[in-house]
């Protein structure tokens, strides 16, 4: 049987959450879902097989980071990001726009896109959305992201408007270089990108735009830019009911367990953020009981699990006191034991999540997931 090219459904809601599978090619994925980010092809500190194994049903790809190294050309040569890394599940590519945005020194923004200089070695290039859909193309992408303009925190409402209607404009063009891919476009799928910061009327006339154009997901952008949870919540409590009931809701950027809970009791389906291994490289733990910080002194002599409710390899196999000891001593293990941590926490609280949805008990989850996450943090 030929597996689908891109399929949602919706097994079961409660509320506003919603549990469900998107069918793809390369495999299923189980929403909500919460995707690994795999910066330049390698979730930092661990190997693929360790990220499948904590539940992983799909990572996230960086287009800034790989168009400049190795290059997406030197990388179609290679047999595309998949064969690359050596993971042969799902893979969804951002656009590039929010790197360029954030992490060049020099950039000069126009209709035709965005010209930018390298932060590796200040060599000059020029993304479109034309390109973008090109570099995505060239590795191989499953899950294709239109290109954008993420509108700043704090911008005005006519800021907001002209950057959100450029958004759409692009959209469209992200539409039609998509289409133009030939067999790649016939095996990925490719997701809008709604803008309109904080605005609810800005977010519906962004909803409408994407919906015209039409694409296989939608995300919630410009949200997790530094505008505080309760802003953020403020925006989702309308945004993703102004996208598709029957298309899958992507967050992105988000973020800590609480903000994830809160986003999918709104609508949200897809999830990615960089904390899980940041946090893991920087000694941060991440359990039932709140955040945790392996560096704290009184770790040092205590051998008990790093989270006794985790079944994960770091907290079955050693203890507070030599994780606090591997960290301090800037050892890579405790790198990789803290991020296998951090991701094997995530997936358990989406696998969580998404029984508590079919068991129609979700609200009483989220209640319970917050009294302990916040009145236990350490």
């Amino acid at each position: 049987m030929t597996q689908s090219r891109f399929s949602f459904s919706i097994a079961a809601t409660d509320g506003k959450a919603r549990t469900g599978t998107i069918q793809m090619m390369r495999g299923e994925i189980r929403t909500p879902a919460f995707m690994p980010v795999g910066t330049a092809a390698t979730v930092k500190a661990l190997r693929p097989a360790e990220v499948r194994a904590t539940g992983a049903d799909i990572i996230l790809g960086n287009t800034y980071h790989l168009m400049l190294r190795p290059g997406a050309e030197r990388m179609a040569k290679l047999g595309g990001l998949h064969r690359f890394m050596g993971w042969d599940r799902p893979i969804l590519t951002d656009s590039g726009g929010y790197q360029v945005m954030s992490l060049s020194a020099l950039t000069k923004m126009s209709e035709e896109g965005v010209a930018f200089s390298s932060h590796i070695d200040g060599s000059k290039h020029m993304l479109t959305p034309e390109r973008s859909m090109e570099i995505q193309r060239l590795l191989g992408s499953d899950i294709v992201m239109a290109f954008d303009e993420c509108t700043k925190n704090g911008a005005t409402y006519d800021e907001a408007a002209r950057s959100m209607e450029r958004s759409m404009r692009w959209a469209r063009r992200s539409r039609e270089g998509f289409d133009a891919g030939g067999d790649h476009a016939a095996r990925a799928a490719l997701f809008g990108i709604q803008q309109g910061s904080l605005d609810e009327g800005l977010r519906k006339v962004s909803a409408d735009a994407l919906i015209d154009i039409g694409f296989d997901g939608y995300a919630v952008g410009g949200l997790a830019v530094g505008e505080g949870q309760e802003a953020m919540f403020a925006c989702l409590d309308f945004a993703p009911s102004q996208l598709p009931q029957d298309k899958p809701r992507y967050l992105m950027g988000v973020g800590k367990p609480d903000d994830i809970v809160g986003a999918v009791e709104r609508g949200i389906d897809m999830f990615d953020c960089v904390l899980p291994t940041r946090s893991g490289r920087n000694g941060q733990a991440f359990t039932w009981d709140g955040p945790l910080n392996i560096r704290n002194a009184r770790f040092a002599e205590d051998m008990g699990p790093l989270d006794p409710d985790c079944s994960c390899p770091a907290c079955t196999g050693w203890s507070r006191a030599y994780l606090h000891h591997l960290v301090k001593a800037k050892e890579i293990l405790g790198a990789m034991l803290m991020t296998q941590h951090n991701i094997h926490f995530y997936q358990n609280l989406m696998q969580h999540i998404r029984n508590a949805i079919a068991e129609g008990r979700f609200a009483s989850f989220a209640q319970a997931f917050r009294t302990r996450y916040y009145n236990k943090g350490r």
